[in-house]
This record gives C-alpha cells, structure tokens and sequence, in this order.
C-alpha cells in the first residue's frame, strides 16, 4: 500500500471510531518550543505540577520516547454541552470537561483500537498513546498536524469546535502523508486574557498556573490564597471562563455525540451546603466515572469551603 492510501485509511478509521478530527505530523526535536517550555518552567509558572520539570529531553523529542519514531497523529474529540445552571449561585460549578465520563478512558480506549487497525495494515508498527498523559508536548503536536491553533488562553483551539475538546496521540514509528501546521486565528482578540478574573493570564500565550482557578481547584496543594479564591465564581472543580468568553467557542460549539460526555444529571445539583458534608463513600459513588475523583474529597471540601466563607 502507498503511504497516502494507508494515510487515508488511518484517517477514516480514526473517523469511524468517532474522533472528530485527526492530523498527522513528521517527527522532529522541538527545540525551540521546548527553550520557551524552559523559561516557562524556570519562572516557576507551573506551580507544584514538579512532573513537569522531569524528562525534558523526552518532551522535546519523541524519538527518547519511541526510538525510531516518524510520525505524531494527533486527535481530538468535540465534549461540549450545554450547562444551564452556571449561574445559580447555590449550585458548585464543575467545568464541563467533567460533567461527563473520564476523557481518559474514552479517549485511551479508541487510541488502542486505531492503533490495533493500523498494526493489522503494517505488522511491524510500534506505538505509544498519549491522553494527556506522559512526556509529550501535545499542544505543540496539535497545532503541527492542523488540529488546531494555541490560543491566547493556552487551550488548543480547533475552527469547527472551538476549544470544546479532548486530544489525543499515537507516536508512532510508520511514515505518513503529513498535513499543513494550524494557523493561528486569533488576530487581536483578547478576550480570555480580559475576563480571567485572577488575571492568569499574564501575557498572551503564557499562562501562570499559581493564579488559576482550574489549577487551584483541581491540582493545588495546601490553602487558596485568600486575594484569589474572592474571584472563585463558585468553582469547585475547574474553570471555563476563558473559554465561554472566547468568540469561536461562541460561534462554533456543538453539542457531543459521544455519550460517555454527556451530563450526569446530579452535577447540575451539587449544592454547596451538601458537598461541604459529603462522606468519603458518597464521593466515591457520586464521582465513580468522572475526572473528579482525582481531585479527592478533602481537596473538593475545600473548594467549597472557600465558596461558602467568601458569601
């Protein structure tokens, strides 16, 4: 088979098993976006996230992850619903990303079976899968294979779905017909940069996740510095300002076909007064097939603990 047609094929079957769009890239050292990554991490803009600092030359090249690596495919899968309780005051609000199943799951286990597909065209293929997950600078990979651009806000942002998605990698050591890099599409806007109540954002491209309220609520350790969970806007797990705020999530969001995302109906109900009482066996039940699990009881306590003080 041609290298197009085994492109194609690969591409079709990553359709077919529901991912809404997938682009390939050629496999080359990221030098440059990795020194900006370095500058990132040595202004210690990543907060307590140390794994970030580990295996750099792994980000930066894919070749220490999968030695004879060739080709990045890159997928992404649209999640967006409708919440239409973001403003009831009573109520924690939970980014949408995890209102529904884990992405992990859903993503890793059709990642395995593309990946199974394409060892049943070439026997010989070796890979590895990536959800968001591992040493690999998927942002950077994504706008390469022209999923999407990075947005001001640092999110991936794609034409068809805004910034509504999860993405996904396969590294693998099999050459392909590449697509053209994402061009960038956010022209002068600066919207996110504006809304960002913690003001996070602190110049375009470049997010300082101490002043997060996603990083906060879901991967900071310890007590919220009290000047920044006053903004909370009732998060309690995540933060989507950035995005609702964003023109092309305005223009283009759609609602998931994919039914592990949609809603759990109890999330749109979780009432501060009764989450602050929540027992260990309630979270575990409540949270079984979310994202928030990883969060843990005593740190979604203390999110909403912040909330309550702060009324």
């Amino acid at each position: 088979k041609s290298m197009r047609s085994i492109s194609d094929d690969i591409r079709d079957k990553a359709l077919e098993l529901g991912f809404h769009k997938v682009g390939f890239a050629k496999v080359e050292p990221l030098f440059k976006e990795g020194e900006k990554f370095q500058d990132w991490l040595s202004h210690g803009y990543h907060g307590t996230m140390s794994w970030l600092e580990k295996n750099t030359e792994n980000r930066i090249n894919p070749q220490k992850i999968l030695p004879d690596a060739k080709s990045v495919i890159s997928v992404a899968m649209n999640y967006y619903k409708d919440d239409a309780n973001i403003h009831n005051s009573s109520i924690g609000k939970i980014s949408r990303y995890a209102l529904g199943g884990d992405y992990h799951v859903v993503l890793k286990t059709r990642l395995n079976r593309l990946l199974e597909y394409i060892k049943d065209i070439e026997p010989l293929v070796k890979g590895k899968i990536f959800v968001d997950s591992g040493d690999i600078m998927e942002k950077v990979w994504m706008v390469r294979s022209g999923i999407g651009w990075r947005g001001k806000h640092s999110i991936t942002v794609t034409k068809e779905y805004g910034s509504w998605v999860f993405l996904g990698e396969i590294v693998l050591n099999l050459e392909l017909e590449y697509d053209r890099p994402a061009t960038d599409l956010c022209g002068d806007c600066r919207k996110c940069i504006d809304a960002c109540p913690t003001k996070a954002i602190i110049k375009p491209y470049v997010l300082e996740a101490n002043r997060c309220i996603a990083y906060l609520t879901i991967e900071h350790k310890g007590k919220i510095p009290s000047e920044l969970s006053e903004k909370n806007n009732n998060w309690i797990f995540g933060c989507d300002i950035c995005q609702e705020v964003c023109p092309w999530n305005q223009k283009k969001a759609k609602m998931t076909d994919v039914k592990e995302f949609f809603p759990n109906e109890d999330y749109y109900s979780l009432k501060l007064e009764s989450l602050i009482k929540l027992t260990q066996r309630d979270f575990d039940r409540l949270f079984r097939d979310s994202p928030i699990k990883r969060t843990g009881l005593s740190k979604l306590k203390r999110n909403v603990r912040v909330i309550l003080e702060n009324k």
